[in-house]
């Protein structure tokens, strides 16, 4: 194979600085993956450098190879995680002043890891795209170099070092090398060097489903812009993949794996398991896919690599985590059904599930002689356990509706069962949207400002989990005749927004 845009960088990688700061992080192997998996399964480290993360290393190669006029001013970056802490760790190591740019939502647990680096700290919009729009007008304005997180060579070149060490391992035959993409530099790094030097070694993307700008780029044969991206994988919440990283990925990647949030809350638990650390969701990101290729492909006694990225995990985040790891583990599974409102109707519905662990049951009283119910139970067979389940409830004159994919349901409804507004209270009728905040003060009330006082609020809902966005999930008195309006004045408000009206979960519970 040839990779006209991948060779140049072997040689930027075989002389990277990185080593002036990171560690050649170790390759553990992961026992109780293997096992599980039939495959050899292995951790590359990245978690355990100085900042707990991999960016360290392209944001060192990056200012260290600065011409003094450069430097001289100091630099600059946009970021709310791991790139600011790199590049500010790195901006001390060589005694450069160091800017981290970094949206007003960025949790304080982070904007003070960085400001002990002793980095400048401006905090500036809502969103890392006008933090990012900020710091390069910033740049210009006071003559300060800017540091990409991963559209540069070098930074691409430092992260690339990761792909040098897995060779350099005394792992032998490697199969597979999972990496987790954002912008796509750690991606292009790794696969040029391992690329150029093993073509056999399959290099595999991994992204979440609600932020796969690779995956798009890839299909539609050019970059592509995402209207919206998911947010609880932060770390790799980006829009389009970098320019540079993607005319060097686009030659030789060998697939892109999606994997959905229940799925990477299942990898964070598995990789406590196997390492007692916590880390944060991007740096299970890799393992997910590794999860779900293998599973896919029916892969046994292969070796393959996952690169565990970061550990900078909001605290915050950690129950959000554990609520959604059995579903992602394909070893619980969320429903609703009817049962008769009666004396011994819940034990028999306890009975007609069979020996399984009830691990949530919530119900509300719906008509004189009927009662919805919302459960998760326990299963150990996944999918096939599952359709076995409400096939028998079906034949015992059930009708389960099957929420364990229904982020309405797993976000807010679970937390809110057992509440329906009196038929003369919404006389003209209700339409549920859910909403995405940014978390800083004030946000709340400019929403409700733009809107006016024209609708009356008939629900409202909200569940902080430790992330720059807040989930909302928010009912308004409108007429039909009326909803055009509303819908026109949610688009004003700027933020992110989805009608559940239709939605089961809102109208078996709620409705």
């Amino acid at each position: 194979m040839n990779f006209k845009n991948s060779k140049p960088y072997l040689n930027k990688i075989d002389n990277s600085s990185v080593y002036d700061v990171a560690e050649v992080s170790p390759l553990e192997k992961a026992h109780i993956l293997t096992k599980s998996t039939k495959n050899k399964v292995y951790l590359k480290r990245e978690d355990l450098q100085p900042v707990f993360s991999f960016k360290l290393r392209g944001a060192y190669n990056k200012i260290s190879k600065l011409q003094e006029k450069d430097a001289t001013n100091g630099v600059i970056a946009a970021s709310a995680g791991n790139h600011a802490q790199g590049v500010a760790y790195a901006a001390k190591k060589l005694g450069i002043n160091s800017t981290i740019v970094m949206p007003t939502t960025t949790p304080e647990i982070k904007v003070n890891s960085v400001r002990r680096l002793g980095a400048k700290i401006v905090l500036e919009g809502d969103s890392f795209d006008e933090a990012y729009q900020y710091a390069k007008n910033l740049a210009k304005k006071d003559q300060l170099t800017f540091i990409h997180p991963y559209d540069d060579p070098l930074v691409i070149a430092g992260q690339g070092t990761i792909g040098k060490e897995i060779l350099e391992s005394n792992l032998k035959n490697i199969d597979s090398v999972f990496v987790p993409v954002g912008g796509g530099g750690l991606l292009a790094g790794i696969g040029a060097y391992i690329k150029e030097k093993n073509p056999k070694i399959r290099v595999i993307g991994v992204e979440p489903e609600d932020a796969a700008c690779l995956r798009a780029a890839l299909d539609a044969n050019r970059r592509v812009t995402l209207d919206e991206v998911g947010l609880f994988v932060d770390g790799v919440a980006v829009k389009q993949v970098g320019k540079i990283p993607y005319s060097i990925i686009r030659e030789w990647v060998d697939d892109v794996v999606t994997v959905s949030v229940d799925e990477i809350c299942a990898a964070v638990k598995d990789i406590f398991e196997e390492t007692r650390s916590l880390v944060e969701p991007a740096g299970a990101l890799s393992l997910a896919g590794l999860k779900k290729y293998v599973r896919s492909r029916g892969l046994k006694n292969k070796n393959l690599v996952a690169i565990n990225s970061g550990a900078n995990i909001n605290l915050d985040r950690l129950s959000h985590i554990v609520e959604r790891v059995q579903l992602g583990e394909k070893s619980e599974v969320l429903f609703s059904v009817k049962i008769p409102e009666q004396r011994g109707s819940f034990r028999k519905f306890c009975l007609d599930l069979g020996k399984r662990m009830i691990t949530e049951f919530n119900y509300r009283v719906d008509k004189a002689d009927e009662a919805h119910i919302f459960v998760a139970c326990k299963i150990s067979k996944g999918i096939k356990e599952k359709t076995s389940l409400f096939k028998n409830l079906r034949k015992k004159g059930y009708s389960p509706i099957d929420l364990s994919e229904n982020e309405l349901a797993k976000i807010h409804i679970k937390h809110m069962v057992g509440g329906r507004a009196p038929e003369k209270t919404i006389e003209k009728g209700e339409s549920i949207f859910r909403v995405e905040f940014p978390e800083r003060p004030g946000a709340l009330m400019d929403f409700l400002t733009t809107l006016g006082d024209r609708w009356n609020i008939t629900l409202f809902h909200y569940r902080n989990q430790g992330s720059a966005q807040g989930r909302v999930l928010i009912g308004f008195q409108v007429s039909d005749e009326d909803k055009n309006n509303l819908t026109h004045y949610l688009q004003k408000t700027g933020f992110p927004f989805w009608d559940e009206s239709s939605n089961k979960a809102y109208t078996t519970f709620l409705e």
